[in-house]
């Protein structure tokens, strides 16, 4: 198993077409696995690795309470929210949600890869509150000061993932 890499997601994908619609920041990683892996397989070993569950207790604090069991009903399609996200759209090979107040993404996607391996993708979009003078998207200091702690994360939680498949 390599270590996740930081990329651009893929023209067509849900997460490229929200980053381009509402000018938002979108980032990607993925990783290789040897095996064949089913996006709800990736959801639920996401949603449910120890690194992760730290986040859902912290999100419990905040009345935004879950369980694995939620994970696994979420991650088969049998339920549209988990925690503080709601799904905003699904396919076949990803999947797109959104948390409670809009700003921020979670993006979700396999890929066949060689030799019947799957690559995995996980990425975030920040929706950007503030506009500048000309309409650009403006991030806030908060953004700026988070980002390299968000992207360490990211490479975390996708590592995890993995590992837990």
């Amino acid at each position: 198993m390599t270590t996740p890499t930081e990329t651009h997601p893929p023209a067509d994908s849900l997460l490229a077409h929200l980053a381009a619609e509402r000018q938002a920041f979108a980032d990607a990683y993925t990783l290789d696995l040897p095996r064949p892996v089913t996006l709800a397989e990736f959801v639920e070993a996401f949603y449910t690795t120890r690194l992760f569950k730290l986040e859902r207790l912290v999100l419990t604090l905040f009345g935004r309470p879950s369980s694995d069991a939620a994970a696994r009903a979420l991650a088969q399609g049998q339920a549209q929210r988990f925690a503080a996200w709601t799904i905003q759209a699904r396919t076949g090979d990803e999947l797109l949600m959104h948390e409670d107040t809009g700003a921020t993404r979670s993006w979700f996607k396999v890929e066949a890869g060689e030799g019947g391996g799957t690559r995995l993708w996980f990425g975030s979009a920040v929706v950007p509150r503030r506009r500048g003078p000309g309409g650009e998207a403006r991030m806030s200091w908060v953004f700026h000061a988070l980002l390299g702690v968000h992207r360490a994360y990211s490479r975390a939680l996708l590592a995890a993932a993995a590992r837990s498949l």
